[in-house]
């Protein structure tokens, strides 16, 4: 599978997966957002595959939205249309990114914007370049969040500071996006991916099943009002764990003092 506006690459049970139109700071036009859609299948359907690295290639994540290839359907007379055939592919990116078995990291190297925002906002961790900065830039065109802005954020950073950043469209810096946990950790520029990368060899060093189990019972517990249930959900992950050879090979490991090696069986 080759890919026209992703690039894509697998290295040491990775995938690494660059949105590529650095001319329009890696808008969502072109085959991108298709290619996000195939990229991310193909990241989910090869067993070689443990974690999940998504970033933009040049000096940005991604400005979200191709407003050209809007404002020339408009100016055409082509409006809801457009819309219509967009909706089921972006829905499709949202899921595909948070409904990911593997973890997904955001490598957020520079401006994420609208739509942008949001893609990052899907996965499961974000570390950003000191030089990165966000914005629900919907508001500015006219129009409303997609891409799960209206979903993602309140649970991020709650409804209040959500609002403020939605009824506005103003931009916030990198630091800002620290103290208000929408990244986890800022690196300089030049750092972003070794950082990134190391983390992402580091998950993908552990045992698959287990952390694919984490990550499912994270998504499902967050809101989960009843207690019991979210313990039921962990004991039965437990117990599925407990029955598989990476178990054994932890204990063991343990107990020689040395680096378990874990093979998802």
């Amino acid at each position: 599978m080759t890919f026209q506006n992703l690039q894509y690459e697998v290295k040491d049970h990775v995938a690494i997966l660059g949105m590529n139109r650095p001319e329009s700071r890696n808008a969502l036009g072109g085959t991108m957002r298709q290619d996000l859609i195939d990229g991310f299948a193909k990241a989910e359907n090869d067993s070689d595959v443990r974690a999940i690295v998504l970033t933009g290639v040049g000096k940005a994540f991604c400005a979200g939205g191709d407003l050209k290839d809007f404002n020339r359907n408009f100016e055409a007379g082509i409006e809801k249309p457009v819309e219509e055939k967009y909706a089921p592919r972006r829905d499709l990116i949202v899921r595909a990114i948070y409904e990911a078995t593997k973890p997904v990291i955001a490598a957020v190297n520079g401006a994420a914007a609208g739509a942008g925002m949001n893609i990052a906002l899907a996965a499961d961790i974000r570390y950003a370049s000191t030089g990165a900065v966000f914005s629900q830039s919907f508001v500015k065109r006219g129009v409303h969040p997609d891409f799960g802005g209206t979903y993602f954020l309140p649970r991020m950073i709650g409804a209040a500071q959500a609002a403020e950043m939605i009824f506005t469209g103003d931009l916030i810096d990198a630091q800002e996006a620290l103290r208000l946990g929408i990244v986890s950790k800022l690196f300089e520029p030049a750092g972003l991916m070794d950082a990134t990368l190391d983390l992402a060899r580091r998950i993908a060093a552990g045992p698959p099943v287990a952390i694919r189990l984490a990550k499912k019972n994270l998504r499902l517990n967050a809101n989960e009002p009843n207690l019991q249930q979210a313990l039921d959900r962990e004991t039965a992950a437990q117990n599925l764990c407990f029955d598989m050879q990476d178990a054994r090979e932890g204990m063991k490991a343990f107990v020689e003092k040395r680096d378990p090696v874990f093979k998802g069986e």
